[in-house]
Order: C-alpha cells, then structure tokens, then sequence
C-alpha cells in the first residue's frame, strides 16, 4: 500500500510544482485575426453580405499529405467573422468541378467525409492543446462533428459526439463554397481568453491529398492540436446567454421474442437530457429515462482469441469530454469503460436517471464527475455508478491526473447487503512541445467489499514519433484481483472450459517496437512505405512466461491509391486453463503452443465508385492450423447511395481429437441518402459463430437541427435453421429545445 500512496503523491506533487507551464505554439507564424460584426449572416453559398468583404483572410494553404512542403496546388481562401451568437466561417474552395468526389450526403460518416471533397476547421477554444471540436462540411452538404483529445502523443477523434450548428454549399464553376456557423452555445472556452487554437483543413480529392492552413509535419495527422495555429479574437468572446437546451423523446416500441414463447409486447417510453453550460467552459448534463434503441448497432466480429473484443461507445450522453472518464490506463487495460453501464453481456439494463458535471475549471484544471442510477431487471440489482476524474496541465503539453470510480448494488430485498467495486489511481502524461516525445507513468488500484491484496495495476512507457523513425516501450503490472467491474481489462481472464469458470491470473508485460516510414514524392511509385517490428512478452507474477509474440509488418500506399499490407507474425502461448475456442467437446489442454502466422492485405483505390479489399492469412493455430479469407466489395452511387457487402471465412483445424469448424461471417450493408437531412442505412449480418442472422434496417429524418424521427426494425434469426428468435420495430422521435 505504501508504494501505491508514495507513486500517487510523487505523480500529483509534479502537477503542483509545474502547474503553470508555458503553452506550447508550434505554428506562431500562422495567425488568423478575427473581428465582431452586428451583421448576421444568411447561409446561401453566396458571399455577398458585406461583413465577408471586411473579414480578415487566411494565408494560402501548405500541403500536409503525402508531402508536408510547399503551397496546395488546389488552394482554400478561408474568412472568419462572428457576433454575439455564431462565429461565422466561409471556406472558398477551388478546384475542378467535373471531378468531385462526395462518397455520401450522410451526417459524420467519418470514413466516407475524408474521403470524399471537403473542408474542416479545427478549434482549442481553451488553447491547452489536449482537447477541441471539429467542424467539417464535404462537397454535397454532409456534415461531420467530432470532438479532439490528445492521448499518447497523437490527437484522437471522437465523431460519435453531436451538436447543433449550421452550415450551406453552393457550387461554381471552378470552385464551391461552404458557409458555416457554429453557435457559441455548442463550444466550452474560456470567455476571458483572447487567443484559441485553430486548423484549417481541405481535402482534394481529385490528386488526393490533404493540405492545411498552419503546419503540420508529416508525421502526424492533419487534426493534431499541437500544431494548431492561432485564432486572434479582438475581444474574448462572451458567454453565450440562454446556453440551456431540453432534449426530450418519445418512443414506442412492439416486439416479440420467439425463442421464449412470449406474447407481443408494446411499450410507450418518455425521457429527456438536459444540456446546461454553468459556465462557458463547464456543463452540466443530465438524462432521464434515456433511450439508446436509435443508436447504430454495433458491427460483428469473428473472435477466435481467448479475450474479449472491444466496441467503442455510441451513446450520446457519455460522449462529450468523455476523454475525462475513458482515456486512463493502456489499450488493454481500462480502468474505466462506459459501455458496463446500461448494458450487461450486450443486453440494455434500463437507465433510471444520471448527471454528469465537465469541462474547465480554469485554462489548465480540467474535472469531470459523472453518477448513472440504473432500474432492476430480473436478474440484476438496481446499481449506482460513480466516477470522477481530474486533470491538471503541466510543462506545456503534458499533465496530471486522477481517477476513482465506485459500483454498488442495491438488493431491493435488503439494502443493507450492497457490494461495491472501486478503482483509483493517478497518471502521469508527457508530451514534449512538438510531440515527438511521449510517456506515462501511472498506478491504480481496484477493491471489493472483500479487501483482496495484490490488487494494483502500474504502467511505464515511453514513444518517439518522428518524419521517418518510429519507436517506443510499454510496460505493464497487472495484479491478479485488480477487479475493476466499470473497466475493461481482458487478458486477466481466462476461462477454464473443463471446470466451465474463471479464473483471474495476473502478469507483467513488456512490449518494445520501433519502425520506419517512408514519405513518397512526385517522382516514386508511392505515396507511403512502412515497416515495422514489435513484441509483447507477458510473464506471470512469479516470472514464469505466459505468452510471447513477434511481429514483422509493413505496408505500401501506391500513387494510384491502391494498397498492399502484409504482417508475419510468431507466437509462444503457455496455455494456463483449458481453453475451449471453437465450442467443441474436446478442450485444449493446458501446456505450450507454439505458432507463425502469415497475414496479406490489398486493397483498390478507394475513392472510386467500385471499391475492393481481399484479405488472405494462414498458418498454425494452436495444435493445429487456420486460413482465414476475407472480402469487401463497395458499390458507390455518388453522392446518395453505398452498398457493399463483406465475407469473411474462418477455417480452423485443429489435432486430431479436438475438433474442427468453419466460421462465416457475411455483411451486406446499404447506405442510402435521401436527402442531406434524412438518411436510411439497412445492415444484414450473417455470423455463424454467434449462430445469428440479424437484420437491422434504420431511418433517420433530421427535421430540425438536433431534432430526429427515428424509424429502426430489427429482426434476429437462428442460423442452424432460421427460426425467428425475436423482432421488434421502434418509433422514436426527439426535439432540441433552447431555453
């Protein structure tokens, strides 16, 4: 316990020492300054209001990828202007207009908008470079929002998140024109700063390349906010008044589960969110009654590891500043996880209500508080769920942080007899100025009413990112009773198929990894070339080895677009519990398998209207051997429609006595656009490991900015015999209302 009290209090005393660190500007030169006008603008396409005659205009855009010198040769005129409600952005976009590319009008279909014709401005109203919003419009109108964290030395996207804001393109003959503005309601910043951080990005489809308005070296995506440039305010923006907004659903539903007999069940659901800004940097959120039947389902997966898979969270109301809660421990290690609340072994556990306090309390101390009260159901207890986070900036773009998160149960029999599970611990995050260097230092614990020992989680590694090389370290403790219940900690557990439990086992593990990138140019046959090579060693707590593997990988991007991967990959695994992959009488026993898998990769052009992708691996598999066979093929009717549908195929063949199979996993999958504000996706998954075929068709209408109708069918049927297991058809309508 000592150890764990002293790393805390060395990890929070660093915050304390160096609070106030310089911020760091990697593009000082790129300044925009920007002026209030009374005027307000009408968004047309058409610059006539005289306000855009007056506005300041951006310098010429400087190419990003796959080079990071020289001008644009599409180039981007970009014109700022606000008043007391928007800020007010027109983008002028030249280029040829026979070859624009629009892969889709649906709203944040974040692959189809980067790939497609498009403008996006980046905003850090708080100018720390650790977090800010993106803004982004492609050719056709179709919006795209996204939030912006910085984690381990690069900048993450999140376009789950959703906001209003308004925007409208107009096209000509050699250039189109995007006009936007984004209320000051929709954004947290601090209303006495003058100076923000700000990108402006264009995509040009027609050569395939991106360029931006500040610099961004090579190595890091166009989004990273440490190279933002600089957003001048001639006076600090005020708060936004009447910055409340009531979110209330009505819905109804009628389903029936076939499996269970059961008759037609037909409910009428109310609820509401509330979005309140306590201040223009903090807000309050709060939910009543949520219903989530309208988000996207999650996309199936064949998984024939011995963990589970991760899904990332869809749910709008855990995703604003969510990178408070979610961005503490490693990729395998996650302390906290919003998707164990509301759901348990993916079936929805009614939400009864919960609030959620984010945001700034000053330009560096960051805090974030959120409490979820979910209902009983038949086989679970009503739960509370609590987490808190706080997050301190250091240095110039490094920080501290802390988080505790607390689970407990509430027999409705005896409330006396409630369990709990909690987690704690702090982190320490560097960043160098130009983001190069990166590491953390971080330690955690986890209890349960039983105060089990060897309960800790510590974590050390370091990264280098630059133009060519790439290398870095990771170093992972995990104790064997580091119960983190809200977390997601996969390799811990390991389920004993003979004795049909399981059982927790703790370990080390190291990862090194280092590799190289080549840049292209105008005279090479490729836009980008890499190789790289990495291992993880897992070892037990007596340092016995668990697991080993070795990877080679590289990959080529050729100048028409197409696409070539290839990984090689040798693999120890000292086999703990029998294990039992491919639901066969025979278990695995325990001992060591050895084994070299060979994976290739390619893919066409992307950004035509007929898109492919074949994937072929192979190799050994335990005792035995496995080939697996995929395929994607993407039919695009620009700009409203894409269909495509994806195969995989698992063979799996293990020694004799222990079984073999075939898995199949088959996707077709439509996109339709009806309008730019009504969208109507259908997607079919066939997958025979799970031994369901699911059908799940959903309209969307977006009436008013915010407001929605939802129209969603789902249908689930037996794969052995496609008996129907269950169906259900929702309405859903909501309504954004400023108050």
């Amino acid at each position: 316990m000592n150890y764990r009290l002293t790393a805390v209090l060395v990890i929070m005393a660093t915050g304390l020492c160096f609070g106030n660190g310089n911020r760091a500007n990697n593009n000082e030169g790129s300044q925009l300054a920007i002026v209030k006008t009374k005027a307000e603008v009408n968004l047309d396409g058409i610059l006539d209001e005289e306000l855009w005659a007056k506005a300041s205009e951006s310098s010429e855009f400087i190419n990003k990828w796959p080079q990071d010198t020289g001008l644009a040769l599409a180039q981007t005129k970009v014109k700022l202007a606000y008043n007391e409600e928007f800020l007010y952005v027109a983008a002028i976009c030249y280029q040829d207009m026979d070859d624009l590319v629009i892969q889709s009008l649906k709203r944040d279909n974040t692959g189809a908008f980067w790939d497609s014709d498009g403008f996006t401005i980046g905003l850090d109203p708080i100018n720390t470079k650790s977090n800010g919003y993106l803004f982004g419009v492609n050719a056709g109108g179709a919006q795209m929002e996204a939030t912006l964290t910085a984690r381990q030395g690069n900048t993450n996207m999140d376009s789950n998140w959703d906001n209003k804001w308004f925007s409208a393109v107009r096209k000509y003959e050699d250039h189109w024109i995007v006009e936007m503005a984004i209320p000051f309601k929709t954004l947290r910043y601090n209303q006495n700063n003058r100076t923000w951080g700000m990108n402006l990005i264009r995509n040009d489809m027609k050569r395939n390349v991106y360029s931006t308005w500040a610099h961004v070296p090579i190595a890091f995506d166009g989004i990273e906010l440490g190279y933002f440039g600089t957003l001048q305010w001639d006076a600090p923006p005020a708060k936004s008044k009447g910055n409340r907004a009531l979110i209330p659903y009505i819905s109804t539903a009628r389903s029936k589960d076939h499996e269970e007999g059961e008759p037609v069940e037909s409910n009428l659901d109310v609820g509401m969110d509330a979005k309140i800004a306590l201040t223009s940097s903090l807000s309050l959120d709060l939910t009543v009654n949520p219903d989530f039947s309208n988000v996207d389902v999650d996309q199936q997966v064949t998984n024939v590891s011995r963990f589970s898979v991760f899904f990332p969270e869809k749910r709008g109301f855990f995703l604003e500043n969510s990178d408070l809660f979610s961005n503490f421990g490693t990729w395998g290690v996650r302390p906290f996880f919003s998707r164990r609340i509301g759901i348990d072994d993916g079936d929805q556990v009614p939400i009864a209500f919960g609030a959620r306090i984010s945001g700034n309390l000053t330009d560096d101390l960051r805090i974030g508080i959120m409490d979820v009260h979910t209902r009983a159901t038949s086989e679970l207890n009503p739960t509370n769920f609590f987490v808190g986070s706080v997050q301190h900036r250091i240095f110039k773009r490094s920080s501290v942080k802390a988080l505790f998160t607390n689970k407990e149960d509430y027999p409705e029999e005896n409330s006396n007899t409630k369990s709990f599970n909690r987690t704690g611990g702090a982190e320490f995050n560097y960043t160098s100025a130009t983001g190069k260097l990166n590491g953390s230092l971080r330690t955690h614990w986890a209890t349960t009413e039983e105060g089990l020992g060897d309960n800790q989680f510590l974590s050390l590694n370091g990264n280098y990112r630059g133009p060519n090389v790439r290398a870095g370290f990771n170093y992972n403790m995990l104790g064997e009773n580091y119960i983190a219940e809200m977390g997601f900690t996969p390799r811990l557990h390991h389920y004993d198929a003979e004795l049909d439990t399981t059982i927790r086992i703790g370990y080390h593990s190291i990862n090194p990894w280092i590799g190289y990138v080549w840049n292209g140019n105008d005279q090479t046959s490729y836009r980008n070339r890499e190789l790289f090579t990495w291992s993880v060693f897992e070892y037990d707590m007596d340092g016995n080895l668990l697991g080993r593997r070795t990877s080679l990988n590289g990959g080529m991007i050729f100048r028409n677009n197409s696409r070539f991967y290839f990984n090689i990959r040798n693999s120890t695994i000292q086999l703990q519990v029998p294990a039992d992959l491919i639901d066969d009488d025979t278990p695995l026993p325990v001992g060591r398998y050895d084994a070299t898998f060979f994976e290739l990769n390619y893919s066409t052009n992307p950004l035509k209207k007929i898109f492919s992708s074949t994937e072929f691996n192979f190799g050994q598999f335990f005792n035995g051997s496995r080939i697996e066979f995929s395929e994607e093929f993407s039919l695009r009717a620009q700009p409203w429609g894409v269909f495509s549908i994806s195969y995989r195929m698992n063979k799996i063949t293990l020694a004799e006595g222990y079984g073999e199979t075939i898995l199949h996993l088959l996707g077709p999958k439509a996109e339709i656009s009806l309008r730019n504000n009504m969208w109507w996706t259908t997607f079919v998954q066939f997958n025979t490991q799970d031994e369901n075929f699911n059908i799940n068709s959903r309209l969307q209408w977006r009436y008013k900015p915010m407001s929605d109708f939802f129209l969603v069918y789902s249908d689930n049927y037996a794969t052995t015999d496609f008996k129907t297991k269950n169906r259900g058809l929702v309405f859903k309508l909501t309504y954004w209302l400023n108050i």
